[in-house]
């Protein structure tokens, strides 16, 4: 982790350095970020490899290694172990974990702070035509992966299960997991977030060899989900967005890169949100989608409504913004 204190000899060395440094005009050590992420066959992922180019583009001497995380619920917990500088999670995530509530009942991890959005992400529950499954009542007593163990999605899933008394036999695994469960015929589907205007890659590979069946929520179950997780939103799919389906209720969370006021500086905050600005193309040449996305409005549109940013990227956001 960048922020540990060197000691003894090492320290005066780096004293060393950093004079020389600073009399060259450069930094005077260059940075190793961690950014933990989600699964490789999500399309996050692909966004993220591009990210982590756009702040070594913006951060001279930056290293950012990619790691292969469970998502949201579990970037955080990284997080607070200090294994990983910035990570994904989603809106009801970040909340969670600052209050002390859902997944982080009683162990509140109140410095948790967002540096940048980029995304709002749906909750796809995909099953197999086959199944006859048409309702998320009718996941009872089926074998069903619910989500990457610790992410969003997974939370969210098993919660409203939960809330409805839905007793679907969950299968926990990898995303590459519940897509063999599925063409094998050992699993009915799968639940995941995905990229709200589009189709996620798993479930386009699916489709090439199973016929899938989007699952929607019922009013009372949209009403349920947003009254008992903060941060829960809920948008309507359009009809046709894969083969057959009709439009539907499905819910809605934006998706942020985080941070810990403990592990991350307000210099290294704001020049991280700098870089990701700066250097949208290459986002854009990984998300074509984004070619529209105001990220700094978004930003500063996000802390209105109640996201608390790390001060050094929310400086950024609001210059940018000019607000």
């Amino acid at each position: 982790m960048f922020q540990r204190k060197l000691t003894g000899y090492r320290a005066a060395l780096g004293a060393i350095a950093a004079v020389g440094a600073m009399a060259l005009g450069g930094a005077a050590s260059a940075k190793d970020l961690t950014m933990g992420t989600t699964s490789p066959t999500s399309s996050h992922f692909t966004i993220s490899v591009a990210m982590s180019k756009a702040i070594e583009s913006g951060m001279e001497g930056t290293t950012v290694s990619v790691i292969e995380t469970g998502a949201s619920v579990d970037n955080v917990l990284r997080l607070a172990r200090d294994e990983i500088d910035l990570g994904l999670a989603t809106t009801d995530i970040l909340i969670s974990a600052r209050n002390g509530t859902g997944k982080f009942e009683g162990n509140a991890i109140a410095d948790t702070v967002a540096l940048y959005p980029y995304s709002a992400s749906i909750l796809l529950i995909a099953v197999t035509d086959e199944s006859g499954v048409t309702t998320l009542e009718e996941l009872d007593g089926k074998k069903f992966n619910p989500g990457i163990r610790g992410s969003a999605a997974e939370t969210l899933t098993t919660n409203v299960l939960s809330m409805f008394d839905i007793n679907a036999d969950l299968v926990h695994g990898a995303v590459g997991d519940a897509v063999e469960g599925i063409k094998n015929r050992q699993l009915v589907g799968y639940s995941k977030y995905g990229a709200a205007d589009s189709v996620d890659a798993t479930l386009q590979e699916l489709m090439t060899s199973t016929k899938m069946r989007l699952i929607g929520f019922s009013d009372e179950q949209e009403n349920a989900a947003k009254e008992s997780m903060e941060g829960v939103g809920f948008i309507t799919l359009p009809e046709g967005l894969i083969p057959g389906s009709e439009a539907m209720r499905v819910p809605k969370l934006n998706v942020f890169f985080l941070t810990r006021t403990g592990v991350m500086d307000e210099q290294t905050a704001y020049d991280i949100a700098r870089s990701i600005h700066q250097n949208m193309n290459l986002l854009v040449e990984a998300w074509p989608q984004l070619a529209d996305y105001d990220i700094a409005a978004d930003a500063v549109a996000t802390m209105e409504a109640g996201v608390t940013y790390h001060p050094g990227a929310e400086r950024y956001w609001r210059e940018a913004a000019g607000s």
